[in-house]
């Protein structure tokens, strides 16, 4: 993808929100400037608490577990299951 941008004064540049999100990038975020034949800004990894991480996915077993073991679940029952909540 490529976007046309206008520099600002004293050289500032907004990125999209929608590139913004695309890439991971929040307020506060740092990103790497790399100089070549042109510029590219790539997002700095964000690191990850392996400790949180783990004990969410611990309760996202323990919540699963819960579920009966039947084919179809009846509606709503999984509304807590999902793994998205968990990271949110």
């Amino acid at each position: 993808m490529t976007l046309k941008i206008k520099v600002g004064r004293k050289g500032y540049i907004i990125l999209p929100k929608a590139i913004r999100e695309a890439v991971g990038i929040d307020e506060g975020d740092e990103v790497i400037v790399e100089v070549g034949d042109g510029i590219i800004l790539k997002p700095v990894k964000k690191k990850v608490d392996v400790v949180k991480l783990k004990e969410s996915l611990r309760k996202h077993v323990e919540t699963l577990r819960g579920i009966p073991d039947r084919i179809e679940p009846k509606p709503g029952e999984l509304a807590q299951a999902f793994l998205e909540e968990e990271f949110e």
